[in-house]
């Protein structure tokens, strides 16, 4: 059944040979000038994210999947959508050295720029009104028939959705950084933002989306247009909702760490010591 689906595809849209490409030139930079330089200290387990990561793309953006998700499946268009905002966005900056950011971020040229593009507050409103408007019926209709508009709305999605996980991977302190505990309510936030349009996948009883109701039933005959939806629902909110909760998970984990190891250790800036008694100044006496 796969087969008849791809037997009218050319060779370059079973291949992806420009994500294909895209994909090899940022593994061979991340390879010779990060893995392989002595500016940078990685771990292996964070290259091999960063390596997954790149993986991931390319499956579900320039293997044959991305012909069903274009032309067959709302649904996996959904996964194709959700995997790289949730799961490769993330990776990516995880997998990549403190100091790269610190150089090129956080420098005198970027500083305002980045503060400003990457403002946490702002960033996490844009990312989700912008994911809502792209599945809202009568903004997607007319972006998914235009090939460039299209790239224009997933390459804005995937540029947002880079600052709304520099806010809660916070991979340079500093920049817009959030304390733990109001970053686990951004990540709050951030899901209830992405609710409505995910129940409207889950309790959608018309189909909306003329291109995948004309091939509904191609994939998998027992799921009709109405279905498709109600799974993209099910997806989007499956794999939201997971990357949000272990990304609260290891906050809270990074912050008991920090709780632990302060624990019993002397604050040497509120201590003074007078003829061998050791004296605890309060800030609010100090000012």
């Amino acid at each position: 059944m796969l087969a008849s689906l791809f037997a009218d595809a050319h060779w370059y849209d079973l291949v992806g040979p420009g994500w294909l490409a895209l994909v090899l030139v940022v593994g061979y930079l991340y390879t010779k000038h990060i893995v392989h330089s002595n500016e940078y200290t990685l771990p292996a387990s964070k290259t091999r994210l960063f390596y997954t990561a790149l993986v991931l793309f390319y499956i579900v953006n320039g293997s044959p999947f991305s012909i069903i998700a274009n032309q067959y499946l709302f649904s996996g268009l959904m996964l194709q959508v959700a995997l790289t905002c949730f799961v490769v966005v993330p990776l990516i900056i995880i997998g990549l050295p403190t100091e790269l950011f610190r150089k090129y971020a956080w420098n005198h040229k970027t500083r305002l720029s980045m503060k400003i593009a990457g403002h946490p507050w702002a960033t996490v409103i844009v990312f989700n009104a912008l994911f809502t408007a792209y599945f809202m019926p009568g903004v997607f209709n007319v972006v998914h028939d235009s090939v460039i508009l299209s790239l224009l709305m997933k390459t804005l999605l995937f540029v947002h959705a880079f600052f709304m996980w520099w806010v809660v991977i916070n991979p340079l302190p500093g920049l817009n950084e959030l304390g733990y505990l109001t970053r686990i309510a951004y990540i709050f936030f951030a899901a209830v933002l992405l609710m409505p349009i995910g129940f409207f996948f889950l309790i959608v009883q018309e189909a909306h989306y003329p291109v995948y109701a004309a091939a509904a039933g191609d994939v998998f005959p027992v799921v009709t247009a109405i279905y498709d939806q109600q799974f993209a629902g099910g997806i989007l909110k499956v794999i939201q909702l997971s990357s949000f909760i272990f990304a609260m998970f290891q906050i809270l984990k990074k912050w008991g760490k920090e709780e632990d190891d302060q624990e019993g250790k002397v604050d040497d800036e509120n201590v003074r010591i007078v003829q061998g008694i050791v004296i605890r100044i309060d800030d609010k006496n100090k000012r």
